[in-house]
C-alpha cells in the first residue's frame, strides 16, 4: 500500500510557489517540503484542511491510495 501526495501538483495547477503556500498555511518551508516530497509518515488533519484552502481542492486532489502489485 502507498499513499501518494499530489501537492506539487495541485501547486503547479494554482500557479502556487511552495514560499506562497508556506506563507498561506502557516508551515515551515522543511515542513512542507517533506510533505510535498512524499517523505511524511503523517499529516494532520488541520494541516490538510488549510492546504485545501489555500489551494481551493480537496484532500483527495491531494492524497492518491496507490495499491501494491503483488
Amino acid at each position: 500500500m502507498a499513499i501518494i501526495v499530489n501537492l506539487d501538483v495541485m501547486m503547479a495547477k494554482r500557479k502556487m510557489s511552495l514560499n506562497e503556500l508556506s506563507e498561506k498555511v502557516g508551515l515551515t518551508l522543511a515542513n512542507l517540503s517533506i510533505l510535498k516530497t512524499g517523505k511524511a509518515k503523517a499529516v494532520r488533519f488541520s494541516t490538510l484542511d488549510a492546504i485545501c484552502k489555500a489551494l481551493d481542492c480537496q484532500p483527495a486532489d491531494i492524497l492518491e491510495y496507490q495499491q501494491d502489485e503483488a
